[in-house]
């Protein structure tokens, strides 16, 4: 990544304002009332360097960074490696950037597995399941999200009741940059058809029964008609890991 000057939040959030104004404009023109997620993409190309903007991607499916690189190449895809995946996410991270121009960069916590169960003690998700997500994907992600200005997330409305109100765009108060989700209005459906008409990588596990996959030790198959997120953190009171809240 090459040295990035950050504008200031003040420059960025009124970049946020006008971009807000832009998309509903082009929004009132499409039959669903909102911008589509070209349209956001677009609207980001034509205002950031790529070097300013970062794909996250839990490597469930490749469609976010797959339809951003269509207008922005070469951008950055954070990976978030836990250290507890799944050997098929592990799979699919490593054909997506086989597969799509993008430069992967793992995004990794302070402390190995072996490090946390020295200090903490052995299954700390089972026994503190927001500590470690704190420390394995919430603080890693906020300490690699300082070298941008923008990140781009594969957050949909319909994945929780905490996810209904997802903006295409906005400002993320929490890690001090420009958030854009423009596969927000999209279904699972949607999701699936689109990475089916483009070969789009898709982790083996989405067609197995896990509609939603974390880390490994914390995600179990789901029945049909269950809600997708059930299976995360089953039994734990927990349906978000902190990134999105």
């Amino acid at each position: 990544m090459s040295v990035l000057t950050r504008r200031s939040e003040a420059e960025l959030k009124s970049l946020v304002e006008a971009g807000l104004a832009q998309l509903a404009e082009l929004g009132a023109a499409n039959a669903t009332g909102e911008a589509t997620a070209e349209q956001v993409i677009d609207w980001v190309a034509a205002n950031f360097d790529v070097d300013a903007v970062a794909i996250a991607c839990s490597m469930a499916d490749a469609v976010l960074p797959h339809i951003v690189t269509q207008k922005i190449a070469n951008a950055e895809v954070l990976f978030l490696e836990t250290g507890y995946h799944f050997a098929e996410t592990l799979a699919t991270r490593n054909e997506v950037a086989r597969a799509l121009p993008v430069r992967i960069v793992d995004v990794k916590p302070k402390l190995t597995v072996a490090e946390q169960d020295a200090k903490f003690g052995e299954k700390l998700y089972s026994r503190d399941p927001n500590q470690c997500c704190q420390m394995r994907k919430v603080d890693p992600l906020h300490d690699s999200l300082k070298n941008y200005e923008l990140w781009f997330t594969g957050v949909r409305r319909d994945e929780a009741p905490t996810r209904a109100n997802t903006a295409l765009i906005g400002w993320d108060e929490k890690n001090g940059l420009v958030k854009v989700n423009p596969l927000a209005a999209w279904t699972f459906d949607e999701l699936i058809d689109y990475a089916t008409a483009h070969q789009v990588p898709v982790n083996l596990l989405l067609s197995n029964g896990y509609p939603s996959i974390g880390c490994e030790p914390c995600t179990k198959q789901v029945a049909p008609g269950e809600d997708p997120r059930s299976g995360r953190w089953a039994g734990a009171n927990k349906i978000e890991c902190g990134l999105h809240l």
